[in-house]
């Protein structure tokens, strides 16, 4: 028994449960925000138009009372909340975005050789695995020299 109170108090003081718990409860109190609003707000708005309270609207179907009012009230609170949780994300998602743009920034210093498809310096003129002579901007010139000079001695 002892083992097992010593796992659990493992497993409820790893950082994703306590963030996790802390997460549902300002969600929890956020709902309430929420409900607020549509409730004691929006509802009575909605209401002016409808001339009663928007939650009492219901229409009675073959004896039985359908409460529409009170669904379309749900509905706008379920809207509300997926619209901030949406704003929440994107904003996550654009600061994590930052941090990924820094890094993307730097230079590569890597290149692939164009023959042998090994991984070298960018800044080499020739593979060090298959011994190519590789085009660059400085050697473009010496390359086509020694391919001329090739043609000559054929």
């Amino acid at each position: 028994m002892r083992k097992f109170f010593h796992e659990f108090k493992e497993f409820a003081m790893r950082g994703s449960v306590i963030d996790l718990a802390v997460g549902v409860i300002i969600g929890g109190a956020f709902q309430k925000i929420v409900n607020s609003l549509v409730t004691n707000v929006i509802s009575p708005i909605i209401g002016l138009f409808a001339k009663s309270n928007f939650d009492n609207l219901s229409a009675d179907f073959m004896g039985v009372s359908v409460k529409y009012g009170a669904f379309i009230t749900e509905f706008i609170n379920f809207i509300i909340m997926a619209f901030v949780i949406f704003l929440m994300i994107k904003l996550l998602n654009g600061l994590r975005n930052i941090h990924r743009k820094d890094e993307a920034e730097e230079a590569p210093t890597t290149k692939k050789c164009p023959f042998c498809m090994s991984e070298i310096n960018i800044n080499a003129t020739r593979c060090p695995h298959c011994t190519s002579i590789l085009e660059t901007e400085d050697n473009t010139e010496h390359t086509e020299d020694i391919e001329d000079a090739e043609i000559v001695s054929e």
